[in-house]
């Protein structure tokens, strides 16, 4: 094989290795970014945290103190519990507890549904009391949740931020519609901060930042060996062309000779 040969069967192997290169990298990148932005998203409904569950507690039993009527909270993932709590502490209910023979009680249902569903994320919003509370006492109390912003909007936005915020609010409610008397500014001195009610909507950065970050590390590499691949194939043509009008020639001048 002459050096030419060689050195073309050379760059015609490296051209076939870019072009692995290429599409390994495409089939996993193109993927990870399709997967990233349509099938990502956790469709799990987060419960309170920590700091908030064991802020909400306090509140409410100060409030049980002062007005005689205790409150709970309780939160479904569709028709799955996932967090309760009152006064009585957490994962503690007020119904059915002879401790709270008048209660009021927020509840909430989140609806999480998949980035590819035609349905969106919804919630439901309700409140419940004993049997001496009436309906007609409670209807004000439910509707009165909009005020704080506590509207369906922010159960989908931030689930366990909204449940415990409104059992905060429901000894407030209760005195405005005259089932007890207002709390003690000193009694209900909160003993801790809710977390803030994020942005509405997803976020995509935020959420998935570091997928999205190898993807498009995927994708640059996949671009540099296309590159690669045209630079060198454009190099090869050029080689080529010449080299083979230059045999060409010479055969030419041989058969004229002879």
């Amino acid at each position: 094989m002459t050096a030419k040969g060689a050195a073309a069967k050379a760059k015609n192997k490296r051209g076939t290795t870019v072009l692995v290169w290429v599409i390994v990298s495409l089939a996993i990148g193109v993927p990870c970014v399709i997967g990233i932005i349509n099938g990502g998203e956790s469709t799990d409904v987060p419960t309170p945290t920590t700091e908030q569950r064991t802020a909400t507690v306090p509140l409410l039993a100060a409030a049980t103190a002062g007005q005689g009527i205790c409150y709970g909270w309780v939160l479904h993932d569709y028709s799955t519990e996932i967090s309760v709590g009152s006064n009585l502490g957490e994962q503690v209910p007020v119904r059915d507890d002879p401790r709270c023979p008048r209660w009021i009680e927020v509840s909430a249902v989140v609806r999480y549904t998949s980035s590819s569903s035609e349905s969106r994320d919804s919630a439901s919003i309700g409140v419940d009391g004993s049997t001496d509370v009436e309906p007609a006492d409670l209807y004000p109390i439910a509707s009165g949740l909009s005020r704080f912003g506590l509207n369906e909007d922010a159960f989908v936005d931030e689930p366990g931020w909204a449940i415990t915020r409104a059992a905060t609010v429901l000894p407030l409610l209760a005195a405005e519609a005259g089932l007890a008397d207002p709390v003690p500014t000193g009694t209900a001195t909160p003993t801790g901060t809710a977390a803030p009610l994020p942005d509405a909507g997803n976020d995509l950065l935020r959420d998935r930042w570091g997928w999205l970050v190898a993807a498009a590390v995927l994708l640059l590499v996949a671009a540099l060996f296309i590159a690669v691949g045209v630079r060198q194939r454009n190099r090869q043509l050029r080689g080529g062309g010449p080299a083979k009008r230059a045999g060409a020639g010479a055969a030419g001048r041989t058969r004229e000779k002879a």
